[in-house]
């Protein structure tokens, strides 16, 4: 089963190095190698030369999307497998994902999750990592989406998707709708837990920050709006219940002088179960004075996440399509 590994690039020089090197070590040896540059400054292009079989370059930034599409369009492989520039695989990466391919004939789509051993000690790069880690290895097996931080799909269910689509101009949700396009398809799409890799993105407050609102919040909520949301990753019934507790949470302190106590901690007694399967997680991993630090920025996530979906819900509501000439949500 020959493989086409594809990572798109743009100013991605600080990580590609590693990313691309991590590939060529696969125990796995049957497959292509192609970096798709973005038009990138920082002397990624030249990074890539020096490990891809195959460089595409294109003159002006495109998209995430359309970086992916382009590599894809110069693949040869059965199985198309798509790594982040900042993502470091492991050597039994492929052989994973060929033999799931084989034995899985049904399945038309893998992805995996960030591995728990982030690779910056930040604490914000820390909580980061560690909760997709822990949100996709809770995740159902079967899925309605897709993750092209390190997923694969099967050559055929791609073309016949369509691809990515390529209207996002920053990296967003292209994978997610990619997802939505092959399940609409009847394709079989499931989360391979033990397909982990690491992010090597050092986070900051205000990268994470403008990430979980303009590059998450808001696009989920544009396609809340027209397709709904699964009932899975982080919008379980359990987060869902969660966004409502932490801001009745909010209004017990605003109007605390006229709200009992008990129902305070009750509220916060209740997130605290909700969740509880996250925050040991996070015990376990880094410890309690990490995790009582963690629970408080994962309730400032609650509220900040919820506030941006239903302002956005109503705005989009009201104004249709946020003025679009085109449906950049489109499954067709």
């Amino acid at each position: 089963m020959f493989i086409s590994v594809i990572v798109p690039v743009y100013n991605g020089a600080a990580y590609l190095s590693r990313t691309l090197s991590a590939i060529k070590r696969s125990n796995y040896r049957d497959f292509e190698l192609i970096v798709t540059d973005d038009a990138s400054t920082d002397g990624s292009l030249k990074i890539a030369k020096g490990f891809a079989d195959i460089v595409v370059e294109s003159d002006r930034r495109i998209s995430s999307g359309a970086a992916r599409n382009k590599g894809a369009q110069k693949s040869r492989g059965d199985i198309l497998f798509f790594v982040d520039a900042d993502v470091e695989i492991t050597p039994e990466a492929l052989s994973y994902i060929a033999s799931e391919f084989g034995r899985n004939p049904g399945v038309s789509a893998f992805f995996g999750s960030y591995d728990d051993e982030p690779s910056f000690p930040g604490f914000f790069s820390q909580y980061k990592n560690l909760f997709h880690h822990f949100v996709h290895q809770q995740a159902n097996v079967d899925a309605k989406t897709f993750w092209a931080g390190c997923g694969a799909v099967r050559r055929q269910a791609f073309i016949n998707s369509g691809g990515f689509p390529e209207t996002l101009r920053s990296s967003s949700i292209e994978d997610v709708l990619l997802g939505y396009r092959l399940t609409k398809l009847g394709a079989k799409i499931q989360v391979l837990k033990k397909l982990q890799a690491k992010h090597l993105k050092e986070w900051g407050f205000f990268d994470l920050l403008s990430t979980d609102i303009l590059r998450r919040a808001i696009p989920w909520t544009k396609l809340a709006a027209k397709k709904g949301l699964p009932y899975d990753l982080n919008f379980k019934f359990a987060d869902r219940l969660s966004a409502f507790c932490v801001w009745a949470l909010f209004f017990s302190l605003i109007f605390w002088n006229s709200t009992p106590a008990a129902l305070f901690f009750i509220l916060a007694a209740s997130l605290l179960w909700l969740n509880r399967r996250l925050y040991v997680f996070f015990v376990k991993k880094r410890g309690a004075r990490f995790a009582m630090a963690a629970v408080l920025f994962h309730w400032s996530y609650l509220f900040y996440s919820s506030l941006v979906f239903a302002v956005f819900l109503i705005f989009y509501k009201v104004r249709g399509s946020f003025g679009a000439k085109r449906d950049i949500f489109s499954l067709e």
